[in-house]
């Protein structure tokens, strides 16, 4: 049998994309394999948002080519944000890859894949057939993305992500609902709803569901105990959505929301479209429907021009929202961008090294008092992974919990935390203890 390997990088949309390919793969008869030396397809599944990102599939790609100089027989694809409208540069530079392929566009690999082993154009077509519509990946435990809107319409003026996987794509809400009842079927307790920016969902359909929509069907779905969503876009998050996440109790009381900057010029230079009063808003918002909710961030330090009294905004709107978690990284210009068209790259790399501490203190001493705060208390926690006598899994709030004891993958049990850190949560099965004194 035919073997495939797909290495993946990058965002929970790639991941999901590396799902759905894979599922394809093996309706053409190819069997995944954990090694890519032992694959006669290796896919690398890749991300432009940092460079760090391409230099790691450009390391991937030299090692294949020096196998395939080795006498290896293997077929080399790329796909994902890397690969652009335009690839004569990449061509160039790496003759030896078999197939590019740009975000969800899995014909060519499929069509390569399909000459390989003399599968029918008959049954190619079938599967290609709108784009693999209806073929849904299963993911290896209990939890599982769902992108339900593609692109992004938002061009900041730092992103690539617009000009890598297009504009505004809204898939309709019966098939988002068909792939989470299969999802159901096949043992997934946990979906992840994914977008660029998700409340911007069913905005180019014609009868405008919105995220709202998706959670009060997937609430009827049996099997699935949680839903969760990401990423938001403060602009794009009405009251409704809002309202919705409180109201569903499927719904977790988990928000990802990126602010990027507390300064309102860096925000303009941004082009992010909104103000730090608009953000702080939509906090208050969900803060007086969840007052325990949890807020997730992300911060760009060092964009074009950053003064200190703009960095400074920053620090003084984290030190006011104590967000449960700041997902921070130093600016990084991307080819193609506004921002690396038009702004220079000024901020010196030992003040980017600087402010990324800085923001990385906050988030530590922020994280580490609402951790603190569950010292002793007992949480639910969806057991996602288990081995050697050791399982781990997430609470509803995102956090992270480990403890002893198997056998309950997928389900959602109560641990008592009897160990903090800013990072992670250790206890035990709630019981368990006493019992052990008995």
């Amino acid at each position: 049998m035919s073997t495939f390997h797909i290495w993946t990088l990058g965002c929970q949309m790639n991941q999901a994309d590396s799902l759905k390919l894979a599922a394809g793969m093996e309706r053409l008869g190819y069997r995944a394999v954990d090694e890519d030396t032992d694959a006669d397809v290796v896919v690398i599944n890749t991300c432009s948002v940092r460079q760090h990102a391409e230099d790691r599939a450009y390391s991937r790609l030299g090692v294949l080519n020096k196998r395939r100089t080795q006498g290896a027989q293997q077929k080399i694809v790329v796909m994902g944000c890397m690969v652009g409208p335009k690839t004569d540069e990449l061509r160039k530079r790496f003759p030896y890859v078999d197939v590019w392929a740009r975000p969800q566009q899995f014909d060519g690999i499929l069509g390569m894949a399909a000459d390989a082993r003399d599968v029918s154009e008959g049954e190619l077509g079938v599967l290609i057939q709108g784009g693999m519509r209806n073929t849904y990946g299963l993911p290896s435990g209990p939890t599982a993305y769902v992108p339900v809107i593609h692109g992004c319409d938002k061009f900041c003026t730092y992103c690539i992500v617009p000009l890598r996987r297009g504009r505004e794509e809204s898939r309709p809400a019966a098939d988002i609902l068909d792939e989470v009842r299969f999802l159901a079927a096949h043992g997934v307790r946990e979906v992840t709803l994914l977008g660029q920016t998700v409340e911007a969902y069913g905005h180019d359909l014609p009868d405008r569901p919105d995220l709202a929509t998706l959670f009060e069907g997937i609430d009827t779905i049996d099997g699935i105990a949680r839903v969760r969503f990401l990423t938001s876009y403060p602009k794009d998050m009405t009251d409704r959505i809002i309202d919705a996440v409180a109201d569903q109790p499927k719904v977790c009381e988990y928000f990802n929301i990126p602010v990027q900057s507390g300064s309102e010029s860096m925000l303009a230079r941004m082009r992010r479209g909104y103000t730090v009063a608009d953000f702080e808003d939509r906090v208050a918002r969900i803060r007086s429907r969840m007052p325990d909710a949890a807020i997730v961030t992300d911060v760009i330090v060092g964009c074009p021009g950053e003064t200190e009294a703009e960095f400074q905004d920053t620090i003084d709107l984290l030190r006011r929202i104590q967000f449960d978690t700041v997902h921070v990284a130093a600016y990084s210009p991307r080819p193609g961008t506004f921002a690396s068209r038009n702004l220079p790259d000024d901020v010196p790399l030992e003040v980017k090294k600087e402010r990324l501490q800085v923001v990385e203190t906050i988030h530590r001493e922020s994280s580490d008092r609402i951790n603190q705060a569950l010292l002793g208390r007992t949480v639910q926690v969806l057991v996602e992974r288990e081995e050697v006598g050791r399982a781990s899994g997430r609470t509803r709030r995102g956090q992270i919990v480990h403890f002893d004891g198997t056998g309950n993958l997928g389900g959602i049990v109560d641990v008592t935390i009897s160990q903090v850190t800013a990072w992670s949560l250790q206890g035990h099965l709630a019981g368990d203890l006493a019992l052990s004194v008995l």
